[in-house]
């Protein structure tokens, strides 16, 4: 092995975590093999040319993020995550079954609510939720899909086994980090890529765009689609503008778009184009200032009410934030028995509910020994690692669990499984989770092969959120068989505009590759 993973053996050790490439004794894993045998034979110089040129290759592409201010290259890690066909079947299985009981949960809060009349869920839960909203109560989304696109976090504990940590439903993203990172990583480690059946991922735009078009409305037999984005200052416009490019569809911002009669149009240089499906990355409360914030500048007057009229599919659809909150995720095992009548494939992290007098009492006796959460927080923001909280944090967290329990869970401090990244002159392990993407169509729930791995570059830490200062790496899902779909090296870089014009509608992944190797 490389002098590159001189000490790594003993600093996976005190890190306890599960180690995603090697096992004790320093063994590289079978699904690692090709990784092994491709990293040994580079030393520090090629390993540190190769990282700089995808760096370099991230920037000139306009694939950043904004981390404190400063506009920096989405770090990329030349060890890919790879992922065996038999447990990416039950990952693929488990985010599946939960993205439809999701579904079946936000239709029914927005409806029946059968679930709290059944009492598996208090009524105060939802209705007490940040983003629940009363505005779109009682109506029917166009196409009767809810969760479009989801992105299920899991991670996988000390003893190796996967748990979902939360739910994101709202506006998921990162997936052009995923497709992004594909390409990059076809160039950055060849050895390994080419000589193993790793599942592809660039179909994604294609089944997205389907999946929208398939959840038009009534009638509409050639729909047309738009991705809304708040615009160029918002940290994840790169992925806007990507998405749209390779769906082939046009980019708007609120400004662009007029409601009028409850139909949705958009201001084009020939007239007004009627729009059928937006696909919103912009939050629920700055969409429409008639129904939420009344100064927002970001989205569209009309908007809610169009699609309560059914004149336009909104997705993800209004309201699904509610699934989001964390105190709702701690009974999502009991929505799958409840709405699929399965038992959970991936278990939650265990979660205490601070609402409750007993589990508060318990956690805030042990607050320096658990990871306590806002309900409604993202990106790792307002979270507090006890056992890396000063005595201040500890007290001033304290009083806000006590002034307002609802707004608060729980967590045992998990040891997130490790993967050999570069730091410095040398890898060492370092603590990664996952964000596999679903998409649905109201039929079938595809789950994109691998997903976004995100890494705490920081040794020791626990935050791989990118705008925490953490960073990613490819995730490589192997194909248990050579008719299953598997990449191919790119022989050149192709356009967006040539991407999109040469996907086939419809084909069997054997003349896709085929296609590829031409």
């Amino acid at each position: 092995m490389s002098d590159l993973f001189q000490d790594y053996s003993e600093a996976a050790a005190r890190s306890g975590a599960y180690d995603e490439m090697f096992a004790p004794g320093h063994v590289a894993r079978k699904s690692y093999g090709q990784v092994s045998g491709a990293l040994r034979e580079l030393s520090l110089a090629d390993v540190t040319a190769r990282a700089d040129s995808m760096a370099r290759t991230f920037l000139d592409r306009g694939v950043t993020f904004d981390y404190a201010g400063e506009e920096r290259p989405f770090p990329l890690d030349i060890v890919p995550r790879v992922i065996p066909a038999d447990e990416w079947d039950v990952l693929e299985r488990g985010v599946a079954q939960r993205v439809k009981a999701l579904e079946a949960f936000l239709n029914d809060v927005y409806g029946r609510m059968a679930v709290v009349a059944d009492g598996v869920i208090p009524r105060q839960l939802v209705t007490t939720s940040a983003h629940f909203h009363r505005a779109v109560h009682g109506f029917e989304p166009s196409g009767g899909v809810r969760v479009h696109v989801s992105g299920i976090d899991v991670v996988r504990d000390a003893a190796g086994t996967f748990r979902v940590l939360e739910d994101n439903v709202r506006v998921p993203s990162g997936v052009s980090y995923v497709l992004e990172n594909r390409r990059a990583m076809a160039k950055g480690l060849p050895e390994a890529f080419g000589q193993q059946h790793i599942r592809p991922v660039e179909e994604y735009p294609r089944r997205l765009l389907s999946a929208l078009r398939k959840t038009a409305p009534a009638g509409v037999d050639d729909p047309t689609v738009v991705v809304l984005t708040p615009g160029v200052f918002n940290s994840a416009y790169f992925e806007h503008t990507l998405l749209a490019g390779l769906m082939g569809v046009e980019l708007v911002e609120g400004r662009d778009l007029i409601c009028r009669g409850n139909r949705v149009y958009m201001r084009t240089t020939a007239g007004e184009q009627r729009v059928d499906v937006i696909y919103k990355r912009i939050d629920d409360d700055f969409l429409d200032p008639l129904q939420f914030r009344s100064d927002s500048m970001l989205g569209c007057p009309g908007l809610v009410n169009a699609a309560r009229a059914g004149g336009v599919t909104i997705a993800n659809a209004v309201g699904n934030g509610v699934a989001d909150d964390k105190l709702v995720y701690s009974y999502v095992p009991d929505l799958i028995r409840y709405y699929l009548h399965e038992e959970p494939i991936i278990a939650n992290v265990d979660t205490f509910r601070l609402e409750e007098k007993e589990a508060r009492e318990h956690v805030l006796d042990r607050l320096d020994e658990l990871v306590v959460k806002p309900v409604d927080g993202s990106g790792g923001k307002g979270l507090v690692i006890g056992p890396d909280a000063s005595k201040e944090e500890l007290d001033a967290l304290r009083k806000r669990v006590i002034a307002d329990p609802r707004g608060w869970i729980a967590q045992p401090v998990l040891q997130l499984s490790t993967v050999p990244t570069l730091s410095g002159d040398k890898f060492g392990p370092r603590h990664v989770d996952l964000r596999p993407f679903a998409v649905n169509d109201g039929d079938d729930v595809w789950v994109l092969p691998g997903g976004l791995t995100r890494v705490a570059l920081k040794e020791g830490s626990l935050i791989v959120n990118s705008s925490q200062g953490g960073g990613s790496k490819d995730t490589w899902v192997l194909a248990n068989s050579p008719q299953m779909p598997a990449e191919v090296v790119p022989r050149q870089s192709v356009t967006l505009r040539e991407q999109v014009s040469v996907w086939p509608v419809e084909s069997n992944w054997r003349d896709r590759q085929t296609e590829q190797q031409q």
